[in-house]
């Protein structure tokens, strides 16, 4: 099994795909943000400073991230491959990224762009409903999507809930973000030749099949 990247603009299915994945073939789904976290609550020094960073409105330096990634990677579940989340977000980071690759002996492997048009990730994400005690998400813009219930979670019985930032305005900051930060990444991807583009806007189960696809055949 080969590491994988997921690009994705907001909506595309990104968290999704990474767990359908990380389960089926039982490699680690490895979350830039869940490191940083992670790196606070066990109050290392590194940890100290990030907390310090974001609670002052600073951005955590990238060598902070490179250095939490690389120690990261090195954990013996990581050797029959991974999945990377949210890294890299531009070239510098992609470049970056390589060396560490290269300073443990990996490939870079798969890096799946997940395409959706803009109007389809709006509406996926304005009609997003999420249970407010286990979290299971639901949406009102697909009935395989949809509650038993209406505003009722099927799994625990609670009700759901909007994420504050589930609104147009927010929406569309996040995307012009997305574009200006990803373009020259899915170009870079795109002329080494690692870059998949994938259709996210059927359904989870078509998304996974086009993955397994790619997978199956290289």
């Amino acid at each position: 099994m080969k590491n994988m990247i997921f690009i994705a603009p907001p909506a595309a299915g990104k968290g999704t795909q990474s767990k359908i994945f990380s389960e089926k073939y039982n490699i680690p789904h490895i979350s830039t943000g869940d490191l940083l976290r992670q790196e606070i609550t066990c109050n290392t020094p590194t940890g100290k400073l990030i907390k310090s960073k974001i609670e002052n409105g600073e951005f955590v330096d990238d060598d902070i991230m490179y250095e939490l990634l690389y120690n990261r990677l090195k954990e013996n579940d990581c050797s029959n491959g991974y999945i990377l989340d949210g890294f890299p977000r531009n070239v510098e980071q992609a470049i970056s990224y390589e060396k560490i690759l290269e300073s443990l002996n990996k490939e870079l492997g798969y890096v799946f762009l997940l395409d959706i048009p803009r109007e389809i990730a709006k509406e996926r994400i304005l009609g997003r409903l999420s249970c407010s005690k286990c979290g299971k998400v639901y949406n009102e813009t697909a009935e395989y999507l949809l509650p038993n219930v209406s505003g009722i979670c099927d799994i625990c019985n609670s009700p759901l809930t909007r994420r504050k930032d589930d609104t147009l305005e927010v929406f569309e900051d996040r995307y012009n973000l997305y574009l200006l930060e990803t373009k020259p990444l899915i170009e870079y991807y795109n002329k080494k030749g690692n870059l998949y583009v994938i259709d996210s806007s059927i359904n989870a189960m078509y998304t996974k099949e086009q993955i397994e696809k790619i997978i199956k055949g290289s």
